[in-house]
């Protein structure tokens, strides 16, 4: 071992060498040897979270004279150098650690105390100086900080969420408004179905995502209540009385963001519904999501030997051995990641349910399946609208063929001449080849001049009865 390349920490557990440049010590050194399993380390997002939570609490503390005024302020010029993005790359502990976060909370500890010795004119170990446990970490526990950074890490990335979202709605309005004098049939069971507009089927994929940005918002407001100051078990111990209220006005300081303390820290460390209902939200967004990109696959599919009512724009080849082929690859990758979401939230839902007592021990795991739901999502809502969605051509003389020769346009004879003989026309069309109002006009014995009217396929696109107007009355 070359003499000044490493230097030596102690812990409880005895003397462990850690190479001189690293600003983690001893405890994510352990981490590090311990959980060697996906070398997949923290999400940046909590890395800020974590690292925001720290300097909100050394600034907290330096003002109820809790640490002493020079330190507290060296840890957070620190934290703020990391939130500039400086250290990443000391931040080493594996998503899947120790439990309840303790070695993430230690690393974090570290990084700062030893940046801020340096701060200080120190060097890097000399905890007399800035101890992690002492200073970094007073007034807390991974106990109370891991849940807080979890609520505040969920919250700002909800801040890039809910736009991308909306900007996913607006563009399927957009479409909606483009393709409104569109008629088309529709289709139900996969059947043959009334006439209605490509426009209003692209306006209520819109509405269905806006009511998830209302769900999501929602959600997110659950994260904004915090159980900081519980320390170990939730009773605040060795945490002082103004603490929490201190921490909480610089968060909202630096965030802009509403967060308020939790009015019992015990259930704020014992349960993670916050964080479960942000991801619920999140599944229900992608079951939705799911049904959305797989219509898009459906109406564009052929395009010779399926529905072709719209064109998907390409956006690259879709075949290795099939010349010219083109697939809806956003559509499809929407999918994907929508599944991927769905399985995070169930994995969040098990995590969740294992806490015991005072504590939920599987945490990290949580944050990390939470945040990448977030992240994909976030990535996928604008993929899909800039790189599909805005790109949406409508075939309007093939939606208009199908619209015409739906059986299903004999429903509006029923009003004037029965449900039974109304199936017989639909029957006689399906059966002879022949259009509904060809049919219609042997069988039905209403005048030519009434069936026109009647089996005008665009006035059925709207409330009413077909031939009698928009209130429905029989004309006399």
């Amino acid at each position: 071992m070359a003499k000044g390349r490493f230097r030596a920490e102690k812990d409880a557990l005895g003397v462990k060498s850690i190479p001189s440049g690293a600003y983690y010590g001893i405890n994510t050194a352990r981490a590090m040897d311990n959980f060697p399993i996906s070398g997949v380390g923290p999400f940046p997002q909590f890395v800020d979270a974590f690292v925001l939570l720290k300097k909100c609490a050394a600034l907290a503390n330096v003002k109820l004279g809790t640490v002493p005024a020079r330190i507290g302020r060296a840890v957070a010029k620190a934290a703020d150098e990391v939130l500039a993005g400086k250290l990443r790359d000391q931040f080493v502990v594996d998503v899947f650690q120790a439990g309840a976060g303790t070695s993430h909370n230690m690393n974090t500890n570290e990084v700062l105390a030893n940046r801020a010795i340096e701060i200080l004119g120190g060097k890097k170990g000399d905890y007399s100086i800035v101890h992690p446990n002492d200073h970094v970490n007073f007034g807390q526990s991974t106990n109370d900080t891991f849940p807080t950074a979890m609520r505040i890490a969920a919250r700002m990335e909800g801040e890039k969420l809910l736009p991308a979202m909306r900007h996913l709605s607006d563009g399927l309005a957009a479409k909606g408004k483009e393709f409104d004098s569109v008629l088309k049939s529709a289709r139900t069971h996969l059947q043959d179905a009334v006439p209605i507009r490509l426009g209003q089927e692209f306006k209520a994929y819109s509405a269905s995502v806006k009511k998830h940005v209302r769900g999501v918002a929602a959600a997110l407001r659950e994260a904004e209540e915090l159980g900081i100051g519980g320390t170990a078990a939730g009773t605040g111990l060795n945490a002082h009385p103004g603490y929490r209220s201190e921490f909480v006005s610089n968060l909202r300081k630096f965030t802009n963001i509403r967060f308020r303390t939790s009015p019992d820290m015990r259930e704020a460390m014992q349960s993670n519904y916050p964080i479960v209902r942000v991801s619920g939200s999140l599944r229900d967004f992608a079951v939705d999501l799911i049904r959305i990109a797989n219509d898009l696959r459906l109406l564009s599919s052929g395009p010779t030997t399926g529905l072709a009512e719209i064109v998907l724009p390409p956006v690259q080849a879709g075949s290795s051995i099939m010349p010219g082929k083109v697939n809806p690859v956003i559509a499809e990758c929407t999918d994907m990641v929508c599944f991927h979401v769905i399985g995070n939230d169930h994995t969040i839902a098990l995590a969740a349910q294992a806490g015991q007592l005072e504590l939920n021990v599987m945490m990290p795991v949580m944050i990390y399946n939470l945040l990448q739901s977030m992240i994909i999502l976030t990535n996928m809502c604008r993929v899909l609208r800039d790189r599909c969605v805005d790109g949406i051509r409508a075939d309007r003389e093939m939606c208009r063929s199908y619209a015409d020769r739906s059986m299903s346009l004999a429903t509006a004879l029923a009003p004037y001449i029965g449900y039974a003989r109304s199936a017989e026309i639909a029957k006689e069309s399906v059966r002879s080849g022949n259009s509904v109002p060809e049919v219609a006009a042997r069988m039905s014995g209403l005048p030519e001049r009434d069936l026109k009217k009647i089996l005008d396929p665009y006035p059925m696109t709207r409330p009413g009865i077909p031939g009698r107007g928009g209130s429905g009355k029989k004309k006399r």
